[in-house]
């Protein structure tokens, strides 16, 4: 399948499709004219991909990620893999706490500061 297709059938822009080449997150064949051609996992593959960036998973991360998708979690280097993906998660999970409290200090403010003052 070529650029255009792969495009249409997962919904990635063709420069989202060629910034994941890019990144070595995917990896066409190449025509004999130079085009872009696809495999049939490709589908699978990008709506993966986009799966994790919507995570906020970097795209070196997702390119160490992929091959241990397939080859398992105990190959090589995956289990340090895991260890730093679990580090990034709770690292998330502290970010969305200040995110959480800022967001509370700052309606607190609002409605303290732009409230109606009673005539006095």
């Amino acid at each position: 399948m070529l650029i255009g297709e792969l495009s249409r059938a997962t919904g990635a822009s063709a420069r989202s499709l060629r910034y994941y080449e890019e990144q070595g997150l995917l990896v066409p064949a190449r025509t004999a004219s130079g085009y872009r051609e696809y495999g049939p996992r490709a589908p699978e593959s990008v709506r993966r991909i986009r799966a994790l960036l919507a995570m906020g998973l970097p795209s070196a991360a997702i390119r160490e990620l992929l091959p241990c998708e397939q080859s398992g979690p105990d190959a090589g280097s995956c289990a340090d893999l895991q260890a730093r993906l679990a580090a990034l998660g709770a690292s998330m999970t502290v970010e969305a706490a200040e995110l959480q409290r800022r967001s509370a200090a700052l309606s607190a403010y609002v409605t303290e500061s732009f409230s109606p003052q009673p005539a006095g």
